[in-house]
């Protein structure tokens, strides 16, 4: 084994030898990385390319993936989507890539990814739960730099494609990643990074844990519901509304005024309310009852 590989190993969270995993690879360093790591770690490795056709030669980006992956010895399997230009862009191509990805895929998110998904969610208000950034679970690099990963693919001699998006800053991310990220670095004289990676797993410890708390509780006693400790009464709620209502149809979670409204029905300061969504919270006997309102919300 390449000793590169095998230090970064060490780091990472690929599952036993012999697993089968399908990786995904756009042709980045990240990606090819993953990828070199999965094959290192003897796993039984597919590289699954997807590509959006937003740019011109998006599909050489294939062919070098394909490539890739015949040198490395794993398999590849590519992927067309078409994700018509216009706003939220980052936002729609990203649902499009996942919806085409297998749902076990293993992505090259590193510490940096965390970093900077844990600066945007901080930024949009996201609470406790953003501030945990990303889920470990399939993305075994999250403890190796984007430096290590570039440095690897140098030493293994893959060229990584070169996605000149990455440098525009009409997305947010690029902005936090090369501008927010290294004027930190300076306010606080040193690689923030790994600080904010740190926070990011300990808010997950406070998550994993109010999570459990808040099961326990049922969403519907709105006895129950008003007695409890706000901070578990509005994640119990959150996490009903996401499962049944306005946040699972719109894929994220309501706001902080939609579960307190919801909250005031249970407290009893209010009979019913309206969701976003044309949905609809009311109480009788005792009961919060979540249905569709026959005039949804504009």
């Amino acid at each position: 084994m390449n000793g590169e590989v095998s230090a970064l190993l060490a780091r990472c969270d690929f599952p036993p030898a012999g697993t089968a995993v399908a990786c995904a690879v756009s042709g980045g360093a990240d990606s090819l990385a993953l990828l070199a790591l999965a094959v290192g770690a003897e796993c039984q490795a597919t590289a699954v390319h997807v590509d959006h056709g937003l740019r011109p030669g998006s599909a050489g980006d294939a062919d070098a993936v394909r490539a890739a992956a015949d040198r490395l010895g794993a398999a590849f399997r590519g992927v067309r989507v078409a994700v018509a230009l216009g706003p939220n862009l980052e936002a729609r191509a990203r649902a499009a890539r996942y919806a085409a990805l297998p749902p076990d895929v293993l992505t090259g998110h590193t510490a940096d990814d965390q970093a900077e998904t844990m600066l945007l969610n901080l930024l949009r208000g996201a609470g406790l739960d953003g501030l945990a950034g990303m889920d470990p679970l399939r993305r075994p690099l999250r403890r190796l730099r984007r430096r290590e990963t570039r440095a690897l693919c140098d030493a293994l001699e893959l060229k990584p494609v070169e996605d000149p998006t990455n440098w525009d800053s009409a997305f947010r991310r690029n902005r936090v990643r090369h501008e927010l990220l290294p004027l930190l670095d300076d306010i606080a004289e040193r690689d923030v990074v790994p600080i904010l990676a740190r926070q990011a797993d300990l808010a997950r410890d406070d998550v994993g844990l109010l999570d459990e708390q808040a099961a326990a509780l049922d969403p519907g006693d709105a006895r129950a519901l008003a007695a409890a400790p706000e901070a578990l009464a509005r994640r119990a709620v959150r996490r009903w509304l996401r499962a049944g209502g306005p946040g699972g149809v719109e894929q994220h979670p309501p706001d902080a005024a939609t579960v307190d409204r919801v909250l005031a029905v249970a407290r009893g300061e209010a009979v019913a309310c309206e969701l976003p969504g044309g949905w609809r919270v009311a109480r009788s006997r005792g009961r919060l009852r979540l249905d569709r309102h026959r005039r949804p919300l504009a």
